[in-house]
């Protein structure tokens, strides 16, 4: 596959294509050994990102891939560069590719199962092995660390980790000694480490006459040493040996009983390296608690590159290819078939035939949508949007919705502080055993009643936010690992969305479904100071694939969104654009909910087309008039602020208007998918902000403002040509009251005003 796409197929840029040949090297008997001897159906795996053509080349063998996308690895329409669950078209259980990632969400998704099996509507359930093939340099990553933690709080079971040890990173040679750290760190943390060495050649030669003394030869064996005894091969092994072990004794025989393609097959042999070897140490494990497999390997195992310290990206060359070939036994021509060499295709088709992983076919499962009942929350006067997102998730906790039985909140370790208290009081948090609430026990008041239970329905985490999406991730899986539904909340101060970025990106680029809620946001978390104060946030959730975002202002708004949301996260329709919105709403994805702590005076919206007009992204909430010359658009917690502006600018300009922007995610997406319908022929596409912004003269300015980066909304000057004066945050903020850092950045109602009356032209305004 990789030789092909890089030496035999056209290639239009003249670049290389890759593909890590070595790294699939060191793991194909691993992989041969637990695909086709350990697993069961109800397994799944995390494949290391750089083995992934030795993933898709098991499943072209099973029948589950077509030979052409094999011959377009790496190519448009062939197999990923890095097994994806939602690009490649073969079995794929975890996408892998972000280091680490893959690792992890292996632990979350064996804390999710046991919470499904816990439930009544989970009985029955047939658990299986969280497993993960990892690269030794991965144990680098800070997210693998964190959720060794998050696991050890959480009773982890059922959860293998292969460590592909073969001492060789991208960029050189591991850290001698590495493995005693990994053992302890492993062991610290509750989990059996397993160390797999030698293969059986090297135990067989241990056996022998003076074989303990190359056993400890090996031992000893610095890293780099190894790595390059391994490229030079046979002979170099010989005279090496020789020079450091040849004792014209019991030594010296048991080399000189190998010649040196068997001595370097010998010396090859490492426990990870070794089909059988590995079997037996995988069928070994009999119990469910975590297992970590330290696989010794050869990185470039059996190749020309093997051993050496730049295999990582390097290619075998043609020349090395035919040698491979030839000593492979594949003849010439036969490169794709799948019995080449095999000495009785037959029988091996029948072994195939009986290997229990495969036995089932395919195991991506389903569960029926959960109805979603009308949400609600109670009116009050002045109310926040985290206030109200607490509220409505208190409303359903109240309650018996099958809904309600499928919500599972989770947050890292600031759950009290973004709404879920009330939600996590009455369902409680989620335990393997019943603990009570000792400050309960002791009559001790408390707003915080927290009862742990196997019915709980919160999964309270640590403060880690990758931890937090990566459990997002698995839990929005659960119907297609599991077949068991579940519709994951989440909550996290929004600044520290960046701090969870990439697992997050990873979670939608997944396709699982969750609701995570970003709140306090903004320089309106005024007290808090610049390390509290989300700026980028909101572009975050424009330029995030997979992910609806949303800023509500109101408590009303709020409702439609999170009704619509829980439905829109269960769609599993075709990626087709309805051709009212030019969106793909009937696919389905995550949402985010942009939320704040500051109780704003709730309006009276309007009710002509408000609930679709909210979904959409934006709505008027004071028309524009005919020869309308200003129009203030908003997003989120500076409501007043655009309301009140817009009152004031009203008294010397004509016809203002005010938008109501709840998604400019949402309105920019259509709109860019409406002008690309456009190009390709369908001159009638209109998008919705192309409607909203419809009826304005040319000559009206657009003044937009948000607690957030301004490029969020400033682009809507381009959708119908409109001047457009664009205000929000662009600097790190700092202490002080909301009115202060509003009047600071600019985004207060007399900032607006100004704006209006010093870049128009009319009678001046008189500003607060």
């Amino acid at each position: 596959m990789i030789h092909n796409a890089n030496h035999l197929r056209d290639k239009s840029d003249g670049i290389k294509i890759g593909g890590h040949q070595a790294s699939s090297a060191s793991m194909v008997s691993i992989l041969t050994a637990l695909y086709f001897s350990a697993l069961r159906p109800q397994d799944r795996v995390a494949v290391k990102p750089h083995a992934g053509p030795v993933f898709h080349a098991m499943q072209y063998l099973m029948g589950n891939l077509d030979l052409e996308k094999m011959q377009n690895f790496r190519g448009l329409g062939g197999v990923q560069s890095y097994p994806s669950r939602t690009k490649d078209v073969d079995d794929v259980d975890f996408s892998t590719g972000s280091v680490g990632l893959g690792v992890a969400i292996t632990s979350f998704a064996s804390i999710v199962q046991d919470y499904i099996a816990g439930k009544t509507w989970g009985a029955g359930l047939e658990r299986g092995r969280m497993i993960a093939l990892m690269g030794d340099a991965e144990v680098d990553e800070g997210n693998v660390h964190e959720c060794l933690q998050e696991g050890w709080k959480h009773e982890l079971r059922n959860v293998w980790w292969v460590i592909d040890y073969n001492r060789q990173s991208l960029d050189g040679v591991v850290r001698e000694g590495l493995w005693s750290r990994i053992e302890r760190l492993f062991e610290a943390f509750g989990w059996d480490v397993v160390r797999v060495k030698y293969g059986v050649l090297q135990r067989a030669a241990f056996a022998e006459p003076g074989g303990e003394r190359l056993r400890q030869w090996i031992d000893n064996c610095p890293n780099q040493l190894y790595s390059a005894l391994t490229f030079s091969g046979g002979a170099v092994w010989r005279q090496r040996l020789m020079d450091d072990l040849g004792d014209q004794g019991e030594v010296t025989a048991l080399i000189e009983r190998r010649s040196d393609a068997e001595l370097a097959a010998l010396m090859e042999n490492l426990g990870g390296n070794c089909v059988e070897t590995m079997a037996e140490s995988f069928a070994a494990i009999d119990h469910d608690r975590p297992v970590c497999f330290l696989a010794y390997t050869v990185k470039g195992w059996g190749t020309p590159i093997a051993g050496h310290k730049d295999n990582h990206g390097g290619l075998m060359t043609r020349g090395q290819m035919a040698e491979w070939q030839r000593h492979m036994g594949v003849p010439e021509g036969q490169e794709w078939e799948k019995m080449a060499g095999v000495a009785d295709p037959e029988a091996l088709r029948g072994f195939l035939r009986q290997v229990p992983f495969f036995a089932r076919g395919p195991r991506r499962y389903r569960d029926d949508p959960v109805p979603v009942p009308a949400l609600a929350v109670a009116a009050e006067r002045a109310t926040s949007t985290q206030a109200a997102f607490g509220r409505i998730l208190d409303d359903l906790a109240r309650g018996q919705s099958a809904l309600a039985e499928r919500i599972v909140t989770m947050s890292p370790d600031v759950t009290g502080t973004t709404g879920l208290g009330p939600w996590v009081n009455r369902r409680k948090l989620w335990a393997r055993e019943a603990r009570g609430d000792v400050f309960r026990a002791q009559n001790i008041p408390s707003t915080a009643k927290w009862d742990f239970a196997p019915e709980g329905q919160h999964i309270e985490l640590g403060i880690a936010e990758m931890n937090l999406f990566l459990q997002l991730a698995a839990a929005g899986l659960s119907h297609s690992l599991f077949g068991k539904r579940l519709l994951p909340v989440g909550t996290v101060y929004d600044p520290f969305v960046c701090r969870g970025l990439d697992a997050l990106n990873y979670a939608c680029y997944q396709d699982a479904r969750f609701l995570i809620a970003g709140t306090p946001s903004g320089v309106t978390l005024a007290p808090e100071g610049g390390a509290h104060q989300s700026i980028s946030t909101p572009l975050i959730g424009m330029a995030q694939d997979g992910l609806a975002a949303f800023e509500p202002a109101f408590a009303e708004e709020l409702v439609i969104i999170m009704e619509w949301a829980f439905d829109y996260m269960q769609r599993d329709g075709e990626a087709v654009v309805d051709p009212r919105t030019w969106l793909r709403d009937a696919k389905g994805g995550a949402v985010y909910l942009r939320l704040t702590t500051r109780p704003i005076d709730q309006a009276t919206l309007p009710r002509e087309g408000l609930a679709q007009g909210v979904i959409d992204g934006g709505y008027w909430l004071r028309p524009p008039g005919p020869n309308c010359e200003i129009v203030v658009a908003y997003q989120g917690a500076v409501a007043p602020e655009a309301i009140a502006a817009a009152g004031l600018i009203a008294e010397a300009r004509r016809d203002v208007g005010v938008l109501a922007v709840t998604s400019a995610d949402r309105l920019h997406a259509g709109w860019t998918a409406a002008q690309r319908a456009r190009w390709h022929g369908e001159p009638g596409a209109r998008a919705q902000v192309e409607r909203l912004l419809a009826p304005l003269p040319r000559h009206c300015r657009l003044v937009t403002v948000i607690d957030g980066y301004p490029a969020t909304l400033s682009w809507l000057g381009s959708v119908a040509g409109h001047q457009t004066i664009p205000l929000g945050v662009e600097h790190f903020g700092q202490t002080g009251t909301i009115g202060e850092l509003y009047r600071h950045f600019g985004i207060d109602t007399g900032t607006i005003v100004r704006a209006v009356s010093g870049l128009t032209a009319g009678r001046q305004l008189a500003a607060p």
